[in-house]
């Protein structure tokens, strides 16, 4: 059933993958960020916030919010007069959100590509891993100018392709002897493109009307307690997790488990990866 649902999400569009994929997993996945986040992880995602400098009474929009992860942070900054709107195409991620009850927020079901607030509402924008799953990259760029005030900025993280060391391969070596290929986009291949290259990235900024633009990467060490750690956190992250559906439980344990004995072989103690995102910064 598993390769079913994978072969039929073979040749969709973005719109019609990621949003239920996401929502499926929005737990999981908030799970996740708060882990990495609460550890001071996630590099790209903390400098946008610190670019993005948000301050009391600032009202600023967070694209891509997912569940509130970096909402929740921004609503703090702006309190008490500020306001924080988070928008999402995933519906399942914008319920967890709003389950939240984050004071001085809101959360919208909304495509990035094409927002419904009028131009010059937000004094600044964030998207914290997002934009990396819109198909028309200058489209969502222009949008996210156009609502913005005079003086406006947006800060944008997305994480870079490849992971090169050796833990990895020995994860999807035994992913790949259980499960077929992850679901494609077949929409994804410009916006992939343009994101991994930072003279590119920067120049579609520029287009979309953005008065200068910078891209500079972050890097940073991942930090895992064990095997078991890491296999728990990425069977529930959107990769892993698609191609798990409609998976028995017992397989899918048996999966797991396999997963984590192979890696903990090689890996018996503490496990660190690198994490590698080109951060946006843009203002109009």
């Amino acid at each position: 059933m598993a390769g079913k649902a994978v072969e039929n999400a073979r040749g969709v569009k973005s719109k019609e993958l990621f949003p239920p994929v996401f929502s499926r997993h929005a737990l999981a996945y908030q799970r996740r960020l708060e882990d990495i986040m609460s550890r001071g992880e996630s590099a790209g995602r903390r400098r946008a916030l610190e670019l993005v400098a948000a301050r009391s009474g600032m009202r600023i929009l967070d694209l891509a919010c997912g569940p509130g992860t970096l909402s929740r942070r921004l609503a703090e900054m702006v309190a008490p007069d500020g306001e924080v709107v988070g928008v999402d195409l995933a519906p399942g991620m914008v319920a967890l959100a709003r389950a939240m009850k984050i004071p001085a927020t809101r959360f919208l079901l909304m495509d990035i590509e094409h927002l419904t607030f009028g131009g010059e509402s937000f004094d600044a924008a964030v998207c914290g891993h997002g934009l990396q799953f819109v198909p028309d990259l200058p489209r969502a760029l222009s949008e996210a100018r156009r609502v913005l005030r005079s003086k406006g900025r947006l800060a944008a993280s997305v994480p870079l392709a490849g992971r090169h060391e050796a833990v990895w391969a020995l994860l999807d070596s035994v992913i790949d002897r259980w499960l077929p290929p992850a679901p494609e986009a077949v929409d994804q291949g410009p916006t992939r493109e343009t994101v991994e290259n930072a003279a590119a990235f920067r120049h579609v900024a520029l287009e979309a009307g953005f008065a200068t633009a910078t891209v500079e990467l972050t890097e940073e060490d991942v930090h895992w307690k064990s095997a078991e750690h890491m296999v728990a956190n990425f069977f529930g992250w959107v990769d892993y997790a698609a191609r798990l559906e409609g998976m028995g439980a017992d397989r899918r344990q048996t999966i797991m488990d396999e997963a984590t004995d192979t890696l903990r072989h090689d890996y018996p103690g503490a496990i660190v990866t690198k994490g590698r995102n080109h951060v946006l910064f843009a203002q109009c």
